[in-house]
């Protein structure tokens, strides 16, 4: 039972992504399901809700890859920079609710921000930068920086 425990804990974030993903899956079958029977009416109204109804699995469908694949690339990288020593430290001062400390965080921001500013083609100081923004709690920022590192790590140039 420790082991299965022990198991659970390590994979518990691939273990939600796993549980929400069916859930999307699920809920984008019978979206899509619905759509295919409003279709099938004889109400033109009914044929018009099914066809732009029709779209939202579709919508769904192409998020859900992508966040994936965001997902999956990250953490190659995680694994590349950990396999080189390069992952920045967890280190910051924590509040007694666990919450990283944002004065600490800005300071450690700046650090990881002008090794991005010198190394703009380096897609591990772009992946640096983005843990330094999550930590500052920039989250938006962070995912633009995770991005961009991933399409540097993929070969790509981002805009």
């Amino acid at each position: 039972m420790g082991g299965f425990v022990a198991a659970f804990r390590k994979n518990r974030t691939k273990i939600w992504v796993g549980a929400v993903t069916l859930l999307l899956v699920f809920y984008l079958v019978v979206s899509f399901q619905r759509s295919v029977l409003l279709l099938l009416d004889s109400n033109p109204a009914a044929k018009a809700i099914g066809a732009a109804y029709l779209v939202l699995p579709a919508i769904g469908v192409w998020a859900m890859i992508r966040e994936l694949l965001f997902g999956a690339r990250t953490e190659q990288m995680a694994k590349v920079l950990e396999a080189e020593g390069g992952l920045p430290a967890d280190e910051l001062p924590r509040t007694p609710a666990g919450r990283i400390v944002r004065s600490a965080a800005d300071l450690e921001f700046e650090k990881y921000k002008a090794e991005a500013e010198a190394a703009p083609g380096d897609w591990r100081s772009w992946f640096r930068l983005s843990c330094a923004y999550d930590a500052a709690g920039d989250r938006k920022r962070a995912r633009a920086s995770m991005r961009d590192a991933v399409k540097l790590f993929r070969g790509k140039v981002p805009a």
